[in-house]
């Protein structure tokens, strides 16, 4: 799993569906869920958690794409396996990890130091642990 800490900037509500975004040093994130615990608000500190097989890749910094969390990041490791590859990044100071399948990491031609994009849906960002 991979771990963001995070602050709370603000969150809507509809009905039973909040979007909650975060701050994380010069970047936003976007989550969406169903539930939000009642202590959840503005400059709330947070841990994030998304599983590594919910960040995709894309060496196209501009890309345009549905995914609402676009984080710059900085490939630190791959590790190439049979079918899958896992690619350690660097976030802000925060190691994520995405397990992609060996070809796209091929296709990609991943390696150490490249610029990279992590794509992020908002349902796939969770809220770990409430900090402070």
């Amino acid at each position: 799993m991979s771990i963001i800490e995070a602050e709370v900037l603000d969150y809507k509500k509809v009905q039973n569906l909040h979007l909650v975004r975060f701050g994380c040093n010069s970047q936003v994130l976007t989550m969406m869920s169903l539930e939000l615990n009642k202590d959840i608000k503005p400059s709330t500190l947070v841990k994030l958690i998304v599983k590594p097989t919910h960040i995709a890749i894309s060496k196209t910094i501009n890309s345009d794409t549905s995914h609402q969390n676009r984080l710059k990041c900085k490939v630190d490791a791959v590790d190439d396996g049979e079918l899958l590859s896992s690619i350690k990044l660097n976030f802000e100071g925060f190691e994520l990890e995405s397990i992609i399948t060996l070809d796209a990491s091929k296709r990609l031609e991943l390696k150490k130091g490249d610029d990279v994009m992590a794509l992020i849906q908002a349902s796939e960002l969770s809220i770990l642990e409430i900090l402070r």
